[in-house]
């Protein structure tokens, strides 16, 4: 029997043991159960996912941001902390107990738990097998959405075509299928499309994000097989859009019209490296305009906002990185929070996972959350005079934020041990375990919401059920 069957028999018999106690209760109390209020509908759907924004990078993302705004930091709050519905959501994929971001994002948007590295296909497919997806197709959220004649927009500082981003739209049984040049040999000629492709055919309204390389062939910068290729151009004469590749040009682009921008080859620029001339918008830019084009459709829209960057700052260890994307996505969130209708917005704030990322030491209140740990005056818990940075036992400081594993790992039986930890928005924090690149961590990590259908959101909750808080608040089904 597949996970999947498992889960659906499972579904079914505790709905059924719900429907009898529904009916029990019907029974004795008929006047109750007559004029209970109907939940509240949503009209339109934001769902922010922070790439790899876990607990501890939401703690000192908040020390950070208060910080930088001349404050100790540990009493600010980011904006959706405000909202009065919070849950656990638990990330494992159906295969991984530590996931992927292609298996998490797939989760929200299909409402089943796939395996690692896979897009939109159920957990009996297998990873980089074309035939073995057939039959095992997953439902979007997306394709939903338009079916209702809602609107549709996918926004990330990431490729567009990266995992996140991509399970909005599309299914492919390896999250690397960015562009045709990606699939093997053995495997073009079996009926998978790639994913820029597959971007290409869904009636999207508006999708903003980098990843320029894989819509062109090498005459236009890019990777495709076809040297000419030009999908965006083909995009642009099959819908009538607008396509762009710059702030100014996504202002400009006409209202009404889908529009589809790409500000970068790759993943867009890093926060903490952007040019005061850059050509590229910001997150919150992008959010603004896709939230004010999405607006304007009566029939209201579902919007996916990803901070794909949050993610690449850990993985290369540098928690400045990071938490700089972090604050920046909080920008986004304000933004959209301030622009938006409470009564018809559903605002869901989540990560598709956590990193190996920690705060520790005991330093004093208002300590710069990416320097060295100074302890409280009197001394800390471990014996720090407070007179200057902890030492460590090798008689060296260490910074409050570090990582279990990492490209920063500490050398070992070398002469001179420990190196210095570096500081500031632009270090390398220090790891345990020699990694290529900092790794996932496995812990639950936070679901907040605010506006229709946000009383859903409470407890501990897989993570595959926030496809169903998606859709029980667009009213497509009960929850």
């Amino acid at each position: 029997m597949s996970i999947r069957t498992i889960f659906l028999a499972t579904t079914t018999v505790a709905a059924l043991a719900l429907g009898g106690c529904t009916a029990t209760m019907a029974r004795e109390a008929p006047q109750a159960a007559m004029t209970a209020p109907a939940p509240k509908r949503a009209k339109n759907v934001i769902l922010f996912i922070g790439d790899g924004m876990g607990i501890s990078t939401v703690t000192a993302a908040r020390i950070y941001a208060g910080q930088k705004l001349g404050h100790t930091g540990e009493e600010y709050v980011l904006p959706f902390e405000t909202f009065d519905h919070v849950a656990l959501v638990k990330t494992y994929n159906s295969n991984a107990q530590v996931p992927d971001s292609a298996g998490t994002a797939s989760a929200m948007n299909t409402g089943v738990k796939t395996n690692i590295g896979m897009l939109g296909y159920g957990p009996e497919a297998k990873n980089g097998d074309c035939r073995s997806g057939a039959g095992h197709e997953l439902p979007l959220v997306s394709e939903e959405a338009k079916k209702h004649g809602l609107a549709l927009g996918i926004v990330s500082t990431a490729r567009i075509t990266h995992a996140t981003p991509a399970a909005v739209y599309s299914r492919s049984v390896n999250r690397d299928w960015e562009a045709d040049v990606a699939i093997p040999e053995t495997q073009r000629d079996l009926g998978c499309r790639d994913i820029a492709e597959q971007l290409m055919a869904k009636p999207f309204d508006v999708a903003l994000g980098g990843g320029r390389a894989a819509f062109y062939g090498k005459a236009g910068g890019g990777q495709r097989l076809d040297p000419a290729a030009n999908l965006p151009a083909a995009w642009v004469k099959a819908t009538g859009g607008t396509y762009v590749e710059s702030t100014a040009a996504l202002a400009a682009a006409p209202k009404g019209k889908p529009v589809f921008g790409l500000f970068s080859p790759s993943h867009m620029t890093y926060t903490v490296d952007r040019k005061a001339d850059s050509s590229e918008p910001t997150l919150t830019q992008m959010t603004q305009a896709a939230v004010s084009r999405l607006g304007t459709d009566p029939d209201g829209y579902y919007l996916m906002v990803e901070s794909g960057r949050i993610d690449h700052g850990h993985h290369a260890g540098q928690a400045g990185y990071a938490l700089e994307e972090a604050v920046e996505f909080a920008h986004a969130i304000q933004w959209a929070i301030d622009n938006t209708n409470p009564e018809e917005t559903l605002i869901l704030v989540t990560a598709d996972h956590s990193h190996v990322f920690t705060m520790s030491g005991y330093p004093r209140r208002g300590n710069d959350i990416l320097g060295l740990v100074v302890p409280p005056e009197g001394g800390g818990e471990d014996g720090g005079s407070g007179d200057g940075p902890t030492l460590a036992s090798d008689g060296k400081p260490y910074t409050t934020l570090g990582y279990a594993n990492g490209p920063g790992a500490v050398p070992m039986n070398t002469e001179g041990g420990r190196p210095m930890p570096e500081t500031g928005v632009h270090a390398h924090q220090q790891s345990l375990v020699p990694t290529g690149a900092e790794t996932h961590g496995g812990e639950d990590v936070a679901l907040y919401a605010n506006g229709p259908g946000a009383e859903r959101v409470k407890g501990v909750m897989e993570q595959n059920l926030i496809y169903n808080v998606i859709r029980a608040a667009f009213g497509w089904m009960s929850m």
